[in-house]
């Protein structure tokens, strides 16, 4: 017998605690990118070895969230959602009173573990505990913090360690994690789920944890050691390529799968995790380089950086609860159509507008507008994805969506910044042909530096950092400029779903 959905005031309690977990999270994962060389510096560790602050949560948490599916099931979704923020916050406040690298690293590994179930059991015990007709307001509330967090984070980080010690990077979340907790406690303690005493597929959690480590890490390492040409890269992608080929011949034959493969004989749910992986991969590639241009190339600052990438969160904020107010009257593959439309819209604006000089207008405009995009892309791919299946199967196709979705943001940030500084190189070595004694305008240039003061090799070094410059704009703009083609093929994916589109509701997909 399904429980009676939440109503008042414990509706609003829930609604504030699972989203702030959310928020927490996600927050995490972005928040210590540009404190790096902060961190770095002060436990006396190079920028590089500094990078696995990062990668060693991203590895933790990509493991972990498949695998939430199947202890939601043996342990129950409150108890673990309450569980697992709980030992966030403990793994957070070690990590911020760690006094070496190797032991920040080693409690990031555990933060990355424990956090992976909280993306995926805060938005199905969104979808189970709201009444069906609110379904789609709770979504976009939820889908809300998904998207202001990483662009919190960058500023928050950035300020945070400009003005205290990095520490309050990890600090912040206990506060947080104590009031989502306790507001948990309060609404859902008495609306435990069903649990079964399933044996635990050790066979398959092994090749999980092998295949997305070294996939991981693969991803992470490559651009530092030139990808192919480092035997650690080709060894690690044959052991993820072999591990991952063996997880999935074994899920699809086990009769207690921790990652439920089945799921995708739904084709709203392949269709939806389909569209919002790739069209994540390309967001979250953006969102990894348009700061890391604006402080190499036009020297800002973090916060700057930061605060330039930031106006994207203004509109989702402002037309997600009104989207989610009116959702059950709108056809979600519009909704989405509508976003992609403008995801495409703005990224060829980019690729029209970077250029030397420009101001930082001409950075922010486009994300301002991008706010619509992504105001409409997170709840109605969202609805898609999870319509039509059981209520019982939530858990496992909420974190089984979150997983492809994360590891896709993996995946974009590596394709981003290799493409990045390979182009570049390449337009590099084109516009220094142009650079010869024979050329007029160069020899003009060089005139004209002398003439301010310069010395012959201050004027070399001078015209090469303009060049490199141009090369990481231009390879940007090609970024830009495919990632926007890309947004044009996936509207036609979209429109291969089938309505209806009601979120969790059993039999969303049967009528």
């Amino acid at each position: 017998m399904a429980q009676k959905p939440l109503e008042g005031i414990q509706l609003v309690l829930m609604t504030i605690a699972l989203s702030m977990a959310t928020f927490m999270q996600v927050l995490d994962s972005t928040i210590a990118n540009v404190a790096i060389p902060t961190i770095a510096g002060n436990l006396g560790a190079s920028n590089s070895q500094g990078t696995w602050v990062i990668t060693s949560f991203g590895v933790a948490n990509a493991i972990s969230i498949p695998i939430t599916g199947w202890l939601a099931k043996r342990i129950g979704e409150v108890r673990l959602f309450t569980w697992a923020t709980a030992a966030f916050v403990i793994a957070s406040w070690l990590c911020g009173i760690s006094e070496n690298l190797s032991m920040l690293i080693f409690f990031r590994v555990i933060q990355g573990v424990v956090a992976g179930p909280l993306i995926p059991l805060s938005q199905s015990l969104l979808l189970s505990n709201y009444p069906p007709a609110k379904r789609n307001i709770a979504l976009s509330l939820w889908a809300m913090t998904v998207i202001v967090a990483p662009i919190c984070g960058p500023i928050l980080g950035g300020w945070i360690s400009d003005n205290y010690h990095w520490g309050w990077i990890f600090f912040i979340n206990v506060p947080i994690g104590i009031v989502v907790v306790m507001l948990t406690l309060q609404t859902l303690r008495k609306r435990e789920t069903k649990t079964l005493l399933q044996p635990i597929d050790t066979v398959g959690l092994v090749l999980l944890v092998v295949g997305i480590g070294s996939l991981q890490v693969m991803l992470d390492r490559g651009r530092e050691l030139d990808w192919f040409n480092s035997t650690e890269i080709i060894v690690l992608t044959v052991i993820a390529v072999v591990a991952l080929a063996g997880l999935l011949i074994w899920e699809l034959t086990d009769d207690h799968p921790i990652v439920d493969l089945s799921l995708f004989k739904s084709r709203n749910f392949t269709i939806g995790c389909l569209s919002i992986s790739l069209a994540y991969m390309l967001y979250f590639g953006s969102i990894v380089l348009l700061p890391q241009l604006l402080q190499e190339v036009y020297g800002y600052t973090a916060t700057w950086a930061g605060l330039a990438s930031a106006p994207v969160g203004v509109i989702p904020v402002i037309l997600s609860p009104i989207i989610g107010r009116f959702a059950h009257k709108l056809d979600m593959r519009r909704l989405v159509t509508f976003s992609f439309i403008m995801y495409a819209v703005c990224f060829y604006w980019r690729a029209y507008t970077f250029e030397p000089g420009m101001d930082f207008g001409a950075s922010a405009w486009p994300q301002f507008v991008q706010g619509f995009a992504v105001a409409c892309f997170f709840m109605p791919l969202t609805t898609i994805t999870l319509s039509g299946l059981a209520p019982d199967r939530l858990a496992a196709a909420s974190s089984l969506s979150n997983f492809v979705r994360t590891l896709a943001g993996s995946i974009g940030t590596s394709i981003t910044t290799t493409m990045w500084t390979d182009r570049e190189s390449m337009h590099h070595s084109q516009l220094t042909e142009s650079i010869t004694p024979f050329n007029s305008n160069a020899q003009d240039m060089y005139h004209q530096l002398e003439q301010l003061g310069m010395t012959q090799q201050q004027a070399s070094a001078y015209i090469a950092q303009q060049i490199t410059n141009q090369g990481l704009i231009i390879s940007a703009n090609e970024i830009f400029w495919s990632s926007a083609g890309v947004f044009l093929i996936l509207l036609v994916v979209v429109w291969f779903a089938r309505p209806p589109f009601g979120s969790g509701s059993g039999g969303g997909g049967a009528h």
